[in-house]
């Protein structure tokens, strides 16, 4: 930000050396890059940061100024004389587009004489690195340039049937602006259009038709505020960044706009006579009130480590705009519309700390510090990447928004549609994911192209679920993607359930599920009181191929936030036992629809208290042998005591209830042990 000291002495009267009033400014925030002479005048580059925009003029910088030398401020009070015709004769606003513009404001000049602006007028402006064009152009940019207001100025002649329609742009709309280039527009972008064809592009820049010339009698001037987030899109899409834009991306004041449209009144009709009608034109006087922050003493020296007087606080918050009741050790603040930046209880300690100095704080202030604690959630993302990290799996880190790609339109948390930016962040990319398997498989494909093909991948991040009339629902999930059999990031899943719940945990049910994505019959969830826990399973190949990958994938989601409520703050240790174990391999014959659930928790019920463990080895197939439709499960059972040294006997009758339970029930074939 350029700022004039000669225009600057217009609000404040500063007794100081312009080395020592920048150097107070860079130690209340404003950082010194550089003074320089331009025409005599002293000219001071200023770094402002983005949440400070009521900096970007130089009525906030003598505001700073003000507070930081406790020297009066002195803002010029523009009343103007109007004539008896009133502005909503002539002109009448019509705004489509709230969401982008909540407040556009209108008033016309009749009769102006366009012509060069006076010496001194043009001086400061090309102090600041702005040309000069004519009296009202040059007016709105000095206006611009001392409050941070944007303005434009249309020729009233021009726009057609004398209305002004603030609207969404059609998409490829065209545009030409006033720097005479054409510009494709979308419906995203806010465009200030007559009935026929836009006039300008809202918080950006004017366009061509509507162009004051030297023609130009009759004038609209317009002052309006528009959010941040879509100019900042509009700017960067379009490759058009302006003084405007740079600011509107800020959040400009919205209460100082009827301000800025008198006080560039007042010079056009200094500069360019002629008579203002009567009245403004204004969309949405009612502007948000911004909230009430409360400041409590014992939090200032708590964060800053030292006393700050009381009655300090409550001045250095009065000079800044606020409006503050003192309730004992209590303040209740209410921020002028100018700071949007004032929000919090640290932000208006942040205030007095750079206003009171920050060199009046000791480098040895104790500022009181009490160990964190983990949360459980903490302890759990621990034992999550730790597994996952241990099992070969690398993390990844991958945008939320993604694009409509049949690989995007995986969705196995909710049926319905995914939720859409208004103004997307990533090329192509507009929908909130609601999985992680879309990203992992964004990155296996990475990868692949760097011939990286065996690699097994994890994320942890959040999904966003739309509900029926409700705000959506932001899940936190691990993802897992990995190029062997889905059963690797079952093991991955199942050791992590069983280290964040240990024996304590609900009762999971094990269902096959068979999701259009997915390959049939590899499908496996986990439920818990019939809410889906977590999934695994191999994407279809028809699917993998569509999208050029190569080889099998497997595929795995877990709910990390159903995982955390039934997390154990402690782990319970359990004494191991001191008597030797039996292992008993078993190799079943069964029918190939029958899966290792079934016949684990079969196992189970009826091994008893001995049998420690129910161990899958593999599953073997061989059609000669065993006929179609059979398959082989090998497995082990750990049998052990914990009181005594067992029999071969004890063991033995384990086995045969084993045996038995898994004949009768399965209809499994015992082929040895």
């Amino acid at each position: 930000m350029l700022i004039s000291w000669e225009w600057l002495s217009d609000y404040i009267k500063l007794d100081e050396s312009i080395d020592k009033v920048v150097d107070r400014w860079a130690l209340s925030g404003l950082n010194h890059e550089s003074t320089h002479e331009v025409e005599g005048d002293s000219v001071i580059d200023l770094e402002v940061t983005s949440n400070r925009a009521d900096c970007l003029g130089h009525i906030g910088i003598a505001r700073e100024a003000s507070v930081l030398y406790s020297v009066p401020l002195q803002v010029p009070n523009p009343v103007l004389k109007t004539s008896k015709e009133s502005v909503h004769e002539v002109l009448k606003v019509e705004n489509r587009f709230t969401e982008a513009c909540p407040r556009y404001t209108a008033r016309v000049i009749r009769g102006v004489k366009i012509g060069p602006s006076p010496e001194w007028f043009a001086k400061r402006l090309r102090a600041l690195g702005i040309r000069p064009i004519n009296n009202v152009v040059d007016a709105t940019n000095y206006v611009m340039m001392e409050c941070g207001q944007p303005l434009h100025a249309f020729d009233l002649a021009r726009v057609e049937s004398g209305q002004i329609i603030i609207r969404p742009a059609t998409d490829k709309e065209n545009f030409q602006a006033i720097d005479h280039r054409s510009y494709v527009l979308d419906s995203q972008m806010v465009v200030i259009a007559d009935d026929k064809r836009p006039l300008a592009l809202g918080g950006v820049m004017g366009g061509v038709d509507s162009e004051v010339t030297e023609s130009t009698v009759d004038l609209l001037i317009e002052a309006a505020s528009f959010v941040p987030m879509g100019i900042r899109r509009t700017a960067r899409k379009l490759k058009l960044h302006s003084p405007s834009s740079h600011r509107f991306e800020r959040h400009i004041d919205p209460n100082g706009l009827d301000w800025a449209s008198l006080r560039c009144c007042h010079w056009i009709l200094e500069f360019a006579g002629g008579q203002l009608l009567d009245g403004l034109i204004d969309t949405n006087s009612q502007a948000k009130p911004l909230a009430q922050v409360q400041l409590r003493r014992s939090r200032v020296a708590q964060v800053l480590g030292i006393d700050v007087p009381w009655s300090q606080c409550v001045e250095i918050l009065t000079r800044l705009g606020c409006k503050v009741q003192v309730d004992q050790d209590t303040l209740e603040v209410l921020a002028p519309s100018y700071r949007q930046d004032l929000t919090r209880e640290a932000d208006l300690i942040e205030e007095i700390a750079r206003i009171y100095g920050y060199d009046a704080i000791p480098e040895d202030a104790m500022v009181p510090m009490v160990a964190s604690a983990r949360r459980p959630k903490d302890t759990m993302m621990s034992t999550v990447r730790s597994v996952a990290c241990a099992a070969g799996f690398c993390e990844t880190l991958n945008p939320s928004l993604i694009g409509k790609t049949p690989i995007d339109r995986i969705s196995p948390w909710t049926a319905l549609e995914p939720l859409t930016t208004w103004v997307p962040l990533l090329e192509g990319a507009s929908h909130l994911r609601r999985s992680l398997v879309p990203s992992l498989i964004a990155a296996r494909l990475h990868n692949q192209a760097q011939s990286n093909r065996d690699v097994r991948l994890f994320e942890t991040a959040s999904v966003y679920l739309a509900q029926d009339n409700q705000l959506p629902k932001e899940q936190h999930n691990l993802g897992c993607v990995s190029e062997s059999e889905p059963r690797l990031i079952r093991g991955v899943f199942e050791e992590i359930i069983a280290r964040v719940w240990g024996q304590e945990g609900p009762a999971i049910q094990e269902r096959l599920i068979d999701f259009e994505f997915l390959e049939k019959s590899t499908g496996v969830a986990w439920f818990v009181q019939d809410a889906m826990l977590g999934w695994v399973g191999s994407l279809s190949k028809s699917l993998a191929q569509s999208i050029k990958i190569d080889g099998a994938v497997a595929v795995g989601e877990l709910d990390l936030d159903r995982l955390l409520v039934s997390a154990r703050s402690v782990p319970k240790l359990r004494t191991l036992s001191p008597y030797p174990a039996i292992l008993r391999d078993l190799n079943f014959v069964v029918d190939e629809p029958l899966n290792w659930s079934t016949v684990r928790s079969t196992i189970s019920e009826v091994a008893g208290e001995l049998c420690k463990e129910v161990a899958f080895r593999e599953i073997y197939r061989d059609p000669k042998r065993d006929g179609d439709g059979k398959k082989r499960i090998l497995l082990t059972l750990t049998i052990q005591s914990d009181t005594e040294t067992l029999r071969g006997e004890q063991a033995d009758a384990v086995v045969e209830r084993v045996v038995a339970a898994c004949e009768s029930l399965l209809g499994a074939k015992l082929l040895a042990s």
